[in-house]
């Protein structure tokens, strides 16, 4: 086996901790199911690109993965500042969410 992929494992972490997330959330604000269904999407696709990147096989393909796993990456920021601020009770949960997607974010 290769050398450890920190970004990867950042991204696999990550993509656990929106599942979490997203799970509790539905359950809290049934109403916002859609956009907690566009944060999942987009916060797991994160670190499957990352994943298909590493079995690129040439640089352009690598480099197009990476491309997309960044903008989901953002993608995913957008829809967590945008539930932070439309549910006024939120936790901590999406303070820490937004923090681990800013330095995943810094990583690309």
């Amino acid at each position: 086996m290769g050398k450890e992929n920190i970004l990867n494992e950042k991204c696999f972490s990550f993509a656990k901790a929106i599942i979490a997330f997203h799970i509790i959330f539905v359950k809290r604000h049934p109403v916002l199911y859609d956009i907690s269904i566009q944060l999942l999407k987009s916060g797991t696709s994160v670190g499957a690109n990352a994943e298909e990147a590493v079995g690129a096989y040439s640089r352009k393909e690598f480099g197009s993965k990476l491309s997309i796993s960044y903008k989901e990456i953002r993608e995913t920021i957008y829809w967590l500042k945008l539930i932070k601020e439309s549910v006024s009770e939120i936790d901590q949960n999406v303070e820490n969410l937004l923090i681990k997607a800013d330095e995943i974010k810094k990583i690309f």
